[in-house]
């Protein structure tokens, strides 16, 4: 979320036009807002302002709608294998299952789950 708000050329150009194109729909994980903030607050992630002043009007900029975190999906965590250790990408793991939708990221081990994912080198 935070490369494809920067413009990073880390994402492809075929994927950077998925992202934008606007008969796709863009959902932000409650998961990766908690995760964003988290990261900031331990100093991990640099940004020029608090989250809580750049994630919402990005959001809204780029179109995109909130994914609220279910009880279900959090639920979903007892069924899925251990192939990743991350609390926070395992929750994105069982959200996009959830709600069959497709997770956009370079991860491996989220790609090594049985859900659609996207990537696509820069540049």
């Amino acid at each position: 979320m935070i490369w494809f708000f920067e413009g990073s050329r880390r994402i492809g150009r075929a994927l950077q036009d998925t992202l934008t194109d606007p008969l796709n729909d863009l959902l932000v994980s409650d998961i990766s807002i908690l995760e964003v903030v988290i990261k900031h607050q331990l100093g991990k992630l640099p940004l020029p302002l608090p989250p809580s002043r750049i994630l919402p009007s990005l959001i809204r900029k780029h179109g995109m709608e909130l994914l609220p975190l279910d009880p279900a999906a959090i639920f979903r965590l007892e069924s899925l294998p251990l192939l990743h250790r991350d609390p926070f990408d395992r929750l994105l793991v069982a959200q996009a299952q959830l709600n069959k939708l497709t997770l956009v990221t370079p991860d491996p081990q989220i790609q090594a789950y049985d859900v659609p994912c996207l990537w696509a080198e820069g540049p």
